[in-house]
């Protein structure tokens, strides 16, 4: 196959009936790739958490197919709607803001709704948070966890904080701007100073940033926090996790 190939318009019949799980960029828009972009010309229907945002996508890619709004607000009331739409034969794309679809973005609904009613959802992958951040914290990455955002209310917050503290791997989780300090701070306490963290910021944007160094060192920085956020905290050395199990 040719390289040119992979950005050739296909027959419409190629999409009919089809639902499409589009990885777009998270920052940088030379990330999107030819294959999502195909997908994105030729569908019948975007549906997308933030019409605007991905609207601003579209253009600069000079794309015009109708947008359909899916966020988390509103998912439940789509679904039935948008499978009905697949069994009558129109192509699909899901698209979140940025990222992949389902990793901490509206998807799983969907996904799941659209293979109980046997259409198998066509993933065309790309960039993700995640993926970044797995990649270019500097941590062991043979095994880890994703655990989403962290949650707002204190309680929940702490076991949040202490199931990182006892993860088998290193462990990733989405913080915002307004808490990350706070987060650190507590993060230091609860699983201890001397733990390897990374804090990925603006990931594929103008002003990305990878800071590493231990929970207490990240904890004791006195900055403005602007942007987003993965947090990376790497697992214990071998001898304290081994006198952990023992204890």
């Amino acid at each position: 196959m040719d390289a040119g190939d992979f950005d050739k318009e296909l027959p419409k019949e190629e999409y009919a009936g089809k639902l499409f799980l589009v990885s777009t960029p998270i920052g940088n828009l030379e990330d999107i790739t030819l294959r999502a972009l195909r997908v994105l010309r030729n569908v019948d229907l975007i549906a997308a958490e933030d019409t605007r945002h991905t609207r601003q996508l579209l253009s600069h890619f000079d794309i015009h197919v109708p947008l359909e709004s899916f966020h988390i607000f509103n998912e439940h009331g789509k679904v039935a709607s948008l499978v009905a739409k697949l069994q009558a034969g129109t192509s699909i794309a899901l698209v979140s803001d940025a990222g992949t679809p389902s990793v901490a973005d509206p998807g799983y609904l969907m996904a799941r709704s659209a293979v109980d009613a046997g259409i198998e959802p066509v993933v065309i992958p790309g960039v993700s948070a995640v993926t970044f951040a797995v990649t270019a914290s500097a941590l062991p990455v043979d095994k880890f966890s994703f655990l989403g955002f962290v949650p707002v209310k204190s309680g929940r917050k702490h076991s949040f904080l202490e199931s990182v503290r006892d993860g088998d791997g290193t462990v990733f989780f989405f913080e915002s701007p307004f808490r990350i300090e706070r987060t650190l701070a507590e993060l230091a306490e609860v699983v201890g100073p001397d733990r390897p963290v990374a804090v990925i910021r603006e990931a594929t944007k103008i002003h990305e940033e990878i800071i590493r160094g231990t929970a207490g060192e990240l904890a004791a920085l006195r900055r403005q926090w602007k942007g987003e956020f993965v947090v990376a905290v790497g697992p214990m050395k071998r001898g304290r996790q081994e006198d952990a199990e023992e204890n």
